[in-house]
């Protein structure tokens, strides 16, 4: 083992000291690339990063340091920081503001001639002005290299354009220009009112028709009867792809990937093709169906396993049915439109099919692996099944946001995008260098997650995406959109910074990690305004407020939960107070149905899963106080009048009072609507509670199914709230 480090006479550190013993240094070096060195805890104090923790992160973006660094590494690394930006001749991606200017620099052999052009998307193209900067040149790798300074106008169209600059003695070099909107301006939202929506999670919604899960035709009947009740909006949790065997992810925030859907949303009768199935095979299809559902009573946890392996063999009977020539026409679109990604997704499946398993044989471990170009041959056959689950999923929700809007919705369904993918999906498996080796994303300790959380999922690095002129998000978003008119974004923070947590290491040591957050949001703006589309921002947490108003200005809504939602005495939120530019509503996934939320039952599954860090009674009795200030402040405003409330009564006149705010959108939960009481999602547990797998189900606990929706007492009551007080 190494001695600790000792300054010389001259105050310095040993070069061959262990990196941590000069901290200052470490510190400069993470603050340079975007890592910061510690973060303010729930109780408002400091906490420094370890060095170990600094190290193993910036090894994860590329720098040339890690566990084993010394001093002297860190001030190599110090110096490639520095010189990064010398050593590229124009940068990789150019995010710019519609209406605004921006300066590019340009580094060539120190003393030559440059030129630089634009080519538009569409064809267009012009020259750059240069601007007179004299930044002294600098010597790389023994040659000096100059600096030129260009300026981009100021009234070029939105798109995704390229610059390309001409060197002297011919070198041609070229980087992505994006020009995005300043401010999103949303149609749905151009009337300046507030509208109204219901929120629920598509996979508990389920009906006396369906496999046994809610499917894209549960979800368009739930839109269209929420649509006749008045509500603009359904937000449902996301539909994106999860493993193609047993067993199936049940979060719906840890996809495989974000780019494709889950086919377990499917509902196979609803297939074109079904209808030209001969009466065996229908029946076939119907055998399959039953099995599915088993021998479930109403209420019972969702099964996905059991759901999809049913609904696999269903979908492969009807794949083989002869499609019709625009049918076939409509397939071979949707396939070229998908492109390489969606060849590689449906490879990806097939391989993990053959496997039986996520973590595919080393030879296949990624698609540039050994072996796959003869996988591609072998497994043609189910990559062509695989891209069909794709395309007739799509259809199906498509068909979904269709009915909402056909309805009367303003927005119609509103899509959630989770913050990251499973660490052996099919992105990563598709494209490892976009992401983060060794690291997982996750969250600091807080109140309610007092050991703080690890999603799992590995972080994109965010020097990767620049270099990728922000494909991958580019096309996330366009994908996620293409049926919905509106998205919440899960954690949108994550377009800020993220907390990256070594690999083995505990949440609590993680770092936060920046990203650059005007391309990243000026990405999205772009792709949601080509999309006329709304975006909220789940903002929710340890938030500064410059990012708030950073989001507000650049026409991205935020999120408030009434719970969340306090004055700096402790006490709520008082309605008026809230943010205007917020979806506003009484509860989220992460916390119960509010009648189980008022029984304490989020401290009691806690406490019983050894969660709680604090002792449970003084959690109890923070939670007495807190719903004692939340009544009180309902009968200040007349919202609660009787002296001992059901909980029904307290539900409805949470609901009222979210419906006073000034927000702009105001949502009320599907299993507040029917009083259900269990939570969907319990944080900071993985396998000790049923997370994502718990069916809509009424007060005593059967089951609700969405044709049971329209004349449901309860149900009515509350959308009637939303429907005579959200103006």
């Amino acid at each position: 083992m190494r001695e600790p480090a000792k300054p010389d006479e001259g105050g310095t550190v040993d070069a061959s000291a262990p990196a941590v013993s000069d901290m200052d240094l470490l510190r400069r070096l993470a603050d340079a690339n975007g890592v910061a060195t510690g973060t303010w805890d729930w109780y408002g104090t400091w906490r420094e990063a370890s060095g170990p923790s600094l190290l193993r992160v910036l090894g994860a973006l590329g720098l040339p340091v890690g566990p084993d660094s010394d001093v002297d590494d860190l001030r190599s690394a110090m110096t490639a920081t520095e010189e990064a930006p010398w050593r590229t001749t124009v940068p990789p991606c150019t995010v710019v503001r519609r209406g605004s200017t921006r300066e590019i620099p340009v580094h060539v052999p120190d003393g030559s001639w440059v030129t630089v052009s634009y080519v538009l998307e569409g064809g267009g193209r012009g020259d750059l002005a240069q601007l007179d900067r004299y930044v002294p040149p600098r010597t790389i790798d023994g040659r000096p290299v100059g600096r030129a300074t260009f300026e981009v106008p100021d009234d070029l169209p939105l798109g995704w354009h390229r610059l390309v600059v001409t060197i002297e003695g011919g070198a041609v070099h070229s980087g992505a220009l994006v020009i995005v909107p300043d401010r999103l301006e949303p149609p749905a939202l151009a009337d300046g009112k507030r509208h109204w929506g219901v929120s629920a999670q598509a996979y508990s919604v389920r009906s006396r028709a369906s496999w046994g899960i809610g499917d894209a035709l549960d979800l368009a009947d739930l839109a269209a009867v929420c649509a006749d009740r008045g509500a603009d909006f359904l937000l449902i949790n996301p539909v994106h792809a999860s493993s193609p065997v047993a067993p199936m992810e049940p979060s719906p925030y840890l996809p495989v990937t974000r780019r494709w859907v889950n086919p377990v949303y499917v509902r196979p009768e609803a297939i074109p093709e079904y209808a030209s199935l001969p009466e065996r095979l229908r029946g076939k299809v119907e055998e399959l169906r039953l099995a599915a559902v088993g021998m479930d009573e109403g209420g019972s946890l969702i099964d996905r396993d059991r759901v999809w392996e049913a609904k696999r063999k269903a979908l492969e009977v009807i794949h083989d049915v002869p499609r019709s020539y625009h049918r076939e026409a409509a397939l071979r679109t949707f396939t070229r439109e998908g492109g390489e990604d969606l060849a590689n997704f449906s490879l990806w499946c097939a391989l993990v099919e053959r496997n039986e398993d996520l973590m595919l044989p080393e030879d296949l471990s990624c698609a540039g692996s050994a072996r796959v170009d003869q996988a591609r041959i072998d497994l043609a056959g189910r990559i062509d099944f695989w891209t069909w689950c794709q395309w007739v999923t799509d259809e199906q929700l498509e068909e979904a946001h269709r009915v909402s809007t056909r309805q009367g919705m303003g927005i119609g369904v509103m899509a959630d995008l989770a913050v990251g993918v499973h660490p052996h999906g099919s992105e990563t498996w598709s494209e490892p260098d976009m992401f983060a080796r060794g690291m997982t994303v996750g969250a600091p300790p807080d109140m309610y997650s007092q050991q703080g959380q690890d999603w799992s999922q590995p972080p994109w690095s965010p020097r990767a995406l620049e270099r990728s002129a922000y494909r991958p998000l580019r096309d996330m978003l366009r994908a996620v959109l293409a049926h919905a008119g509106a998205v919440r974004v899960d954690h949108i923070l994550g377009l800020f910074r993220l907390w990256w947590i070594p690999a083995g290491a505990g949440a609590s040591e993680g770092v936060y990690v920046h990203f650059d957050h005007e391309a990243m949001v000026g990405v999205l703006l772009l792709e949601a305004q080509r999309a006329g589309a709304v975006v909220i921002g789940e903002d929710l947490g340890t938030v500064e407020p410059w990012v708030r108003d950073y989001l507000s200005s650049r026409g991205i809504l935020g999120t408030s939960v009434l719970w969340f939602e306090k004055e700096p005495s402790g006490w709520p939120l008082r309605a008026e107070q809230y943010r205007r530019e917020v979806l506003a509503t009484v509860n989220t996934h992460d916390l119960p149905p509010t009648a189980g939320y008022l029984e304490g039952i989020q401290t009691t599954l806690r406490d019983r899963l050894g969660l709680l860090v604090e002792d449970v009674e003084t959690v109890r009795g923070a939670d007495r106080v807190e719903l004692e200030q939340m009544v009180a402040r309902l009968r200040e405003y007349g919202l609660l009048t009787t002296p001992d409330p059901s909980a029904r009564e307290v539900v409805e006149a949470l609901h009222r009072s979210i419906a006073r705010t000034p927000s702009r959108l105001v949502a009320a939960s599907l299993v507040d609507a029917v009083g259900d009481r269990r939570p969907q999602n319990l944080p900071g547990t993985n396998r000790e509670y049923p997370n994502w797998c718990v069916p809509l189900c009424d007060a005593e606990g059967s089951e609700v199914h969405v044709e049971d929706l329209p004349g449901d007492v309860r149900f009515d009551a509350l959308l009637d709230i939303m429907e005579q007080d959200v103006r």
